[in-house]
């Protein structure tokens, strides 16, 4: 399945109104550290298959999802669950950190 790219017009119905945890990579083309963290998304996002769903959001091209969740360095990942943004990374972070994100979401949400 992969990342989704998703826009200022087709974020609420993609990330806002999703049944599963959403995780949302806010990048930009011109981004090094953006590009240091695209494989790892990539990679995470055939791991959690069916658990989470991953998208991405071109920050140059799609300003106004950026600017109504304050993020103001990329990369930033932000996740959410229910329609509300729950966690929030900033920075070329490690995979594990990323995971560790993510499997403690899931834990809350299945109440382990």
């Amino acid at each position: 399945m992969g990342t989704i790219n998703v826009s200022d017009t087709s974020f609420e119905s993609e990330v806002i109104s999703s049944e599963q945890p959403v995780l949302v990579d806010f990048w930009a083309e011109w981004c090094a550290p953006c590009k240091m963290i695209a494989p790892i998304v990539e990679e995470l996002s055939n791991e959690y298959q069916g658990q989470v769903k991953f998208t991405k959001v071109d920050v140059d091209e799609n300003p106004e999802v950026a600017q109504k969740y304050g993020v103001r360095g990329i990369p930033t990942l932000l996740i959410f669950n229910d329609g509300a943004p729950v966690d929030q990374l900033v920075g070329a972070l490690p995979k594990k950190t990323i995971k560790d994100k993510l499997e403690n979401l899931l834990n809350n949400i299945n109440g382990s």
